[in-house]
């Protein structure tokens, strides 16, 4: 009897020591909190990224078919234009008449001679078409106003009418504009920040414009 008591009790010791050695394997040990606290953060922040990505894509995505339906629509318009232009033209010709064709509503001023020698109100109209360095150009509406502007400086400046071809290459090659006090070349986004509040969200919106 007092062999079995003790073989019981030797074998109660051993799962004992069994239970608390796996217990004490399996308890890892606790990680502080700043760090619990960053690693949350952390992955909060990365599934904020994702979703602004995401969001950013689709954004990107829709405002690209809009651009290309928009210069399409243009493309048309201008071929339709032009096609008016030469049926108008031949069916004037053809009964002996002349096609006069429209008014032209702008056009384009470039700067080639400098500030010496120049009298106070030719030099306020160039500052007022922001033509301060030999060789700034600008687009300008014509109305009896600017007309008579472009009189008085005249001597200074070279003008004329532009086809839609130069304005496409002047606006393509040469379109800057000012951002956050630096001077960068035109790009859709660009305009679509600072023009997209009035329905501009490209060069072809520009240039049609």
């Amino acid at each position: 009897k007092q062999w079995y008591q003790r073989r019981v009790r030797g074998v109660a010791d051993c799962l004992t020591c069994d239970v608390m050695s796996k217990s004490s394997a399996d308890k890892k040990p606790r990680k502080p909190e700043q760090q619990l606290l960053k690693e949350k953060l952390h992955r909060k922040s990365k599934v904020t990224t994702a979703l602004r990505k995401i969001r950013e894509r689709r954004k990107f995505l829709i405002t690209k078919n809009l651009i290309t339906k928009r210069a399409a629509a243009y493309r048309e318009e201008y071929r339709r234009q032009q096609k008016k232009e030469i049926s108008a033209y031949r069916e004037a010709k053809k009964n002996g008449n002349f096609y006069v064709p429209a008014e032209p509503k702008m056009a384009f001023v470039i700067r080639i001679r400098g500030i010496n020698g120049i009298h106070p109100k030719p030099r306020k109209i160039m500052q007022l078409f922001r033509l301060r360095q030999i060789n700034n150009g600008m687009f300008v509406k014509l109305n009896k106003a600017t007309l008579n502007m472009l009189r008085i400086i005249d001597p200074y400046v070279s003008w004329g009418y532009p086809s839609l071809k130069t304005v496409r290459q002047l606006i393509y090659k040469r379109g800057f504009c000012r951002f956050e006090g630096s001077r960068l070349a035109l790009t859709n986004e660009l305009i679509e920040s600072k023009l997209g509040k009035y329905g501009i969200l490209c060069v072809e919106d520009l240039i049609h414009e």
